[in-house]
C-alpha cells in the first residue's frame, strides 16, 4: 500500500529509493472518479520499474484545466484512494497546472503518460531525458474515463427526470 507524501517528504524518500538502486517511475493526472482505466494504466506504469510515484493535480489546478465543475472528488480523497492501489507506492498532490516542478525535483528514471499523449508533448520530457531517464506512453483502456462516467450519470439522471 502506498502513502501520500508532501513534496519535501517525497524528495527524501526518493533518495532512499535511489540509494537502494530502485527504478522510479512517475506519472501524473487528475484521477477524478477512480475507475478501471486508471487501475490498468497504473499497473502498466508500475511494470516499467520498481517504484511508482503518482502526482495528483490539486483541486485548484483541476478547476483551471477542466473548469469550475471539476473535480468531482476532492484532492485528499483522490490521493488517499490512489495510495490504496497495489501498484502505487507514493502519491503527491501538486498545485501547478503541469507537473514540471515535481518532475524536476524527483528526476524519475521513467516518466509515463497515457497513449493519448504524443511522447514529444509530455511535460518534463526534456528534464527526464537530460538526467538519463526515459519517457514512455502506455495504452489506455477504451471507453474507460471519468468523462464517460460523468456522461453516463447525466444520461441516467435525465432519464429518471423524464419518468
Amino acid at each position: 500500500m502506498g502513502q501520500v507524501f508532501s513534496l519535501s517528504e517525497l524528495i527524501q524518500q526518493r533518495h532512499v529509493w535511489e540509494s537502494g538502486r530502485k527504478k522510479v517511475v512517475f506519472t501524473n493526472g487528475v484521477f477524478d472518479i477512480l475507475h478501471r482505466g486508471h487501475a490498468e494504466y497504473l499497473a502498466a506504469a508500475k511494470s516499467l520499474g520498481d517504484v511508482l510515484i503518482v502526482g495528483v493535480n490539486s483541486d485548484a489546478s483541476v478547476r483551471k484545466i477542466k473548469g469550475p465543475s471539476r473535480p468531482v472528488v476532492n484532492e485528499n480523497d483522490r490521493a488517499f484512494m490512489l495510495a490504496q492501489l497495489v501498484p502505487v507506492d507514493a502519491v503527491c498532490i501538486f498545485d501547478q497546472e503541469t507537473p514540471l516542478e515535481i518532475i524536476t525535483a524527483l528526476l524519475p528514471n521513467v516518466l509515463v503518460k497515457g497513449a493519448d499523449w504524443n511522447v514529444n508533448d509530455v511535460v518534463g520530457k526534456d528534464v527526464v531525458e537530460h538526467a538519463g531517464g526515459k519517457v514512455l506512453t502506455v495504452p489506455l483502456v477504451p471507453q474507460r474515463s471519468t468523462t464517460n462516467i460523468i456522461a453516463r450519470i447525466r444520461e441516467l439522471n435525465a432519464r429518471d427526470e423524464k419518468e
